[in-house]
């Protein structure tokens, strides 16, 4: 089954300003919030450049611009840098464990502090609980959360999805007294290890933003693949 056999629905909302790039207005294609997904469609649109968010999923749709360029690693040629070497070696001492099922109230008291002192001017600020279990979580058995544990204590955590092709990687959290350790760079480290690890060929990384700071930097993660005129293209 291919995602046109599906027959589904798309919309795009109007105009509004961009999260990302200053002074730039912004559009959204979004499929049917109603239309049944599974893994297999999910895993489809995924390879088509779409992402999401909660139980919505998307891509951008703005016209001119076209800033947003879907991206993904290659797992089995990527080499972690120097500086990458340095973030994996000074987080030794943290437990990470794989699992589908967490403690909510212990995440969510991550999570808040993570949202409300890091994203002050961020679309997510304040945090809420609402805002935690809607953005993070789908409905189609396929999120599993990474906790990163320091002597037992939940120092943060990944929200990743699995999908027939990869992981994607839909967000990460992580106390904010823990800055210096590089949780945000370790997190993808890791998925990547847990990608070779099921032998998946690709962490998806969602959009790199050239022109954003807290964009830019997934194109770090080489050799990967950028998706152009609809296909994708190897950068080395």
């Amino acid at each position: 089954m291919t995602v046109s056999e599906t027959r589904i629905r798309f919309f795009v909302t109007d105009a509004h300003p961009c999260s990302y790039l200053e002074d730039q207005q912004a559009s959204t294609l979004f499929i049917d919030p109603d239309h049944k997904v599974n893994a297999e469609i999910y895993s489809q649109l995924s390879r088509n450049g779409f992402r999401r968010s909660g139980s919505h999923i998307y891509r951008p749709h703005c016209g001119v611009c076209e800033a947003c360029i879907p991206i993904r690693t290659i797992v089995n040629t990527f080499s972690p840098n120097r500086r990458m070497r340095r973030i994996e070696k000074r987080n030794r001492d943290i437990d990470v464990n794989f699992c589908a099922v967490i403690n909510r109230d212990e995440h969510y008291a991550v999570y808040e502090q993570y949202i409300n002192q890091r994203h002050l001017n961020g679309d997510m600020f304040p945090a809420s609980r609402e805002q935690f279990d809607s953005f993070l979580s789908s409905e189609w058995g396929v999120t599993y959360f990474i906790e990163y544990r320091l002597n037992g204590e939940l120092i943060g955590a990944s929200v990743t999805d699995v999908m027939d092709d990869g992981l994607s990687a839909i967000y990460t959290y992580f106390q904010p007294s823990c800055e210096k350790r590089s949780l945000g760079v370790f997190a993808i480290l890791t998925q990547l290890k847990l990608c070779a690890e099921r032998e998946l060929p690709y962490l998806y990384l969602g959009y790199w933003i050239k022109a954003c700071q807290k964009m830019a930097y997934k194109i770090e993660y080489r050799p990967c693949q950028v998706r152009v005129n609809e296909r994708w293209v190897t950068l080395t």
